[in-house]
């Protein structure tokens, strides 16, 4: 089985975002513990993350994928854009610390005309500066998995392909030591490996052959689930509800049952409202259980 679930706002507080996805049908969510577009994060109560640690537990909930801010951007040409994206992720992964055993999702980034070289420079040694100061900050290793998002390989995003995802991975290593290492991962999503030109159309297989003798099925610790309104590489980015675009319904339910993808957290990221979530968890669960 897989865990199933979508984006969840985090303005009434933790605990409130487990019972929402409850009434959706999921069990697992993805949220930003910030405004998706940046900005400061609202303060916290222990005790609220405290419940809703509790409430996972009781409820069989799988892990949940927290999403950095689209505005993160540790690779920027401009360095203030790049001590402003560092610091939110210091203070992200600092506030889940109390939150542990999840995932921490984020775009790897643009790199804005300075290449895909510079850039897996910067964003590696951000990755494993971060992690050492917040490992010494809060007197505990790392609590949540660091995962890289797959990307459409728009513009001048680094991470529009395995290979590229791959290298940062390596030299964050080789700059932080092979403790790092199990302490990063993937994201894939379905949407932006489509578009980025992966066909899991027609060949799920291979790319998840090619996925896995690159970095490595074991990496792989969660999907965004998402249809594209693209054609295969067509480098745009654009989610679309299941079964509605370019993808298909029947690729997107080969995705979700296949064997080497099971037991991981699957987060929608579909054009929707909370009814629309509800139908798509509602379809995802009878794909499994067909």
């Amino acid at each position: 089985m897989i865990y199933i679930g979508n984006h969840v706002s985090v303005s009434k507080g933790y605990l409130a975002m487990g019972r929402h996805e409850t009434s959706l049908g999921g069990n697992t969510f993805a949220f930003f513990p910030r405004n998706p577009r940046g900005g400061k994060s609202k303060a916290v109560k222990d005790e609220d993350i405290a419940a809703l640690v509790e409430y996972l537990s009781d409820n069989d909930f799988g892990k949940l994928v927290v999403h950095g801010a689209y505005t993160m951007n540790i690779c920027a040409a401009k360095e203030d854009v790049r001590a402003n994206s560092r610091e939110m992720l210091r203070d992200d992964l600092l506030r889940l610390q109390k939150l542990p055993n999840n995932f921490y999702n984020f775009h790897p980034g643009c790199h804005v005309g300075q290449g895909t070289e510079t850039a897996t420079d910067q964003i590696a040694e951000t990755l494993a500066d971060v992690i050492l100061e917040v490992e010494s900050e809060s007197k505990m290793p790392l609590q949540n998995r660091i995962l890289l998002e797959t990307m459409a390989g728009k513009g001048s995003e680094v991470g529009g392909s395995f290979e590229e995802i791959k290298e940062i991975i390596e030299r964050t290593v080789k700059i932080g030591g092979e403790a790092l290492r199990g302490k990063l991962g993937v994201c894939l999503d379905t949407c932006h490996v489509w578009d980025g030109g992966y066909d899991i159309k027609n060949g799920l297989n291979d790319v998840l052959k090619k996925f896995d003798s690159v970095i490595g099925l074991d990496n792989l610790c969660a999907v965004h689930l998402n249809d594209s309104k693209n054609e295969c590489g067509s480098h745009k980015d654009r989610h679309e509800k299941l079964g509605l675009g370019c993808i298909g319904a029947e690729a997107l339910k080969a995705v979700v049952c296949h064997p080497l993808l099971q037991n991981r957290p699957f987060i929608l990221e579909t054009p929707n409202d909370n009814a629309g979530y509800k139908a798509e968890i509602e379809t995802v669960i009878s794909w499994m259980n067909a």
